[in-house]
């Protein structure tokens, strides 16, 4: 136009060669951690119904699972548990020969440079689906939790976790977990914390894949409220102070401005969990064709990157890795 200077935006879109020169965002598998559901038994390898692709597997699976992650170059996996008996205290969460303490030996013998993700918290473990322990009006005690959480982390630490991931939302677990893990004498094993963890309809299928539904209730009482974004600032404010190395934004999609707002506050490393139910609704647009699975999947990844994660939790990264190989 007259008077204004010939600046074309569009010629350093016109080839992919030129778009990838400039891009301001790029992935790459090693900001992937894939979850990983770990059953009792062997030879066992259960698809999801509501997650077309991931599956519940026995520790004899593990070894195939961890070659195929470290071969894409994916940094590591979380892992969750699904125990053969469950009770009041979710014991199996912190027992020497709970599932999960089984799976991290297995991954450390196997491949020992794998990034193994120890996911702490009770409620794939309590016969009542809750993140700890019941008072006698069936609500949440925080306190009487801690001590079963950071016994949880030691366990996992012991069994060979190199990260310790708290996702139950007490107040202090991660000063609790901290303190455990120092006077055991893991004061080198990092803790990446759920430090704003909403309460969120998105989980559905995650309580499928890890049987982990509440009996009774729902989980807004320990998790945070949809609305704010001021809290999640002050509960990441909170575990950091308290030893956090890693902060965590649980779910990713909806929560764009929370990583955002994140990365502008806090200067530690930042994770975002791209969960279940964002999982399964992209998985479900594409099978019905409405969307194209694979661009749709790359450009929420590269959203969440952009919006301020380092570090991408998701049940996508073994198909996104190999698009992402040259």
């Amino acid at each position: 136009m007259k008077g204004f200077p010939d600046v074309r935006m569009r010629r350093l879109r016109r080839t992919r060669e030129l778009r990838a020169l400039v891009a301001e965002t790029a992935l790459d598998p090693g900001d992937f951690i894939y979850p990983l559901f770990v059953v009792p038994g062997a030879g066992i390898r259960n698809e999801v119904p509501s997650m077309p692709g991931v599956f519940q597997l026995s520790v004899d699976q593990l070894p195939r699972e961890a070659d195929e992650v470290q071969g894409l170059g994916i940094a590591g996996v979380l892992l969750f548990g699904l125990p053969e008996s469950k009770d009041e205290s979710g014991s199996g969460a912190y027992d020497a020969e709970g599932i999960v303490q089984q799976a991290l030996r297995c991954l450390k013998q196997h491949a020992p440079d794998l990034l193994t993700v120890g996911d702490v918290c009770l409620c794939e473990y309590t016969s009542h689906g809750h993140c700890g322990r019941l008072d006698d009006d069936g609500y949440v005690n925080n306190d009487r939790t801690l001590d079963l959480l950071a016994r949880t982390a030691v366990a996992q630490a012991q069994a060979g976790a190199d990260i310790i991931a708290p996702s139950d939302m007490m107040d202090g677990r991660v000063a609790a977990i901290r303190s455990a893990l120092d006077t055991a004498g893991f004061e080198r094993v990092p803790i990446m914390s759920y430090a704003a963890k909403y309460a969120s309809g998105f989980y559905g299928p995650f309580r499928e894949a890890a049987d982990s539904a509440p009996a009774f209730g729902d989980r807004r009482q320990y998790q945070m409220d949809t609305p704010n974004v001021r809290e999640a600032l002050r509960e990441m404010e909170l575990d950091a102070g308290e030893g956090a190395d890693i902060l965590m934004v649980k779910p990713a999609l909806a929560y764009m401005d929370v990583i955002r707002a994140a990365r502008e506050t806090f200067c530690h490393p930042l994770a975002a969990y791209n969960v279940s139910g964002e999982y399964a609704m992209l998985k479900a647009a594409a099978r019905n064709g409405w969307i194209d699975g694979d661009r749709v999947m790359m450009e929420i990844l590269t959203g969440i990157k952009r919006a301020g994660a380092d570090i991408v939790i998701t049940y996508h990264a073994k198909e996104a890795s190999r698009l992402l190989k040259p």
